[in-house]
């Protein structure tokens, strides 16, 4: 049942990591029912560990665009592409500082029921409200090459919102890429390249933390748990990454708006429901 239960959390992870809607919020719901039989501290520490498969995903997605060492890119190419990496190294920074200093005391405090909701839903109308409003205007930066190093540290800024639970790391870095000036397809691209230095930061934290409380090391189930976890979230990135840039080529966002408004409201509501 346990590796039942990975596979479930590793297709949740997979699907909601990179679209813009929320994986600490599904997580939640779908935890509550599937509550895994570990302990508390290796629990939370899978629930952040299970990303490295999504992030491997996006390596064998984009491992051209992100190779500057590619024999296929001339030298202009190849430097283009270092750019790239220095501007997401920048766009990291502001989340990684306040992640360092931070990141227990918002576990500790904004990781219940209401925050989630009330983030799902406040982030929900931004979407709708930011795709109303940009209906009309063509974007400034149309690719991801063309994001500045002060357009960078903006989405950077951006991501540090997602600290919060429930405001997903996509959607936050996907709304300031936007409100930049960026287009679709770009933030969602720039989205995914930073969370690359983000997730696996993130993970070796968490993991540097386990040991350090004084854990030790995994038994042969939880090795299973988190290998069977992280390859199927590997698995359904690839899909989930695919699909979601077919569908913003061709829609907005506004439609994830109104799903996590909806989410929102069943999180809200079933905490609720456990106090009566």
């Amino acid at each position: 049942m346990e590796f039942i239960k990975a596979i479930i959390i590793g297709i949740v992870q997979g699907i909601t990591e990179w679209l813009p809607v929320s994986s600490t919020g599904h997580m939640i719901l779908f935890e509550t029912f599937l509550h895994m039989d570990v302990s508390e501290a290796f629990s939370e520490m899978f629930r952040v560990v299970i990303q490295f498969g999504s992030i491997l995903a996006v390596l064998i997605l984009y491992f051209t665009k992100l190779n500057p060492f590619s024999k296929k890119k001339n030298p202009a190419e190849k430097k283009q592409t270092w750019n790239l990496w220095f501007k997401v190294i920048v766009a990291v920074i502001p989340s990684a500082v306040l992640g360092l200093l931070l990141d227990d005391w918002f576990d500790e405090h904004f990781y219940n029921y209401i925050v989630v909701a009330i983030t799902l839903i406040l982030y929900g109308v931004a979407f709708i409200i930011i795709e109303n409003k940009r209906k009309n205007l063509p974007p400034r930066i149309d690719n991801v090459h063309d994001i500045s190093y002060r357009t960078a540290l903006g989405i950077g800024a951006f991501q540090v919102l997602s600290l919060i639970p429930g405001t997903s790391r996509s959607g936050s870095t996907i709304i300031g890429a936007s409100l930049l000036g960026v287009s679709r397809t770009a933030a969602a691209e720039f989205s995914f390249f930073l969370a690359i230095p983000t997730m696996l930061g993130a993970s070796a934290l968490k993991i540097l933390k386990y040991f350090m409380d004084g854990n030790a090391m995994f038994t042969s189930q939880e090795w299973g748990i988190l290998i069977v976890g992280c390859a199927v979230a590997f698995v359904v990135s690839l899909v989930a990454i695919k699909a979601l840039m077919n569908y913003v080529r061709r829609h907005s966002f506004s439609a994830f708006g109104v799903y996590r408004i909806i989410l929102g409201a069943v999180v809200l509501g079933y905490y609720l429901i456990t106090l009566i």
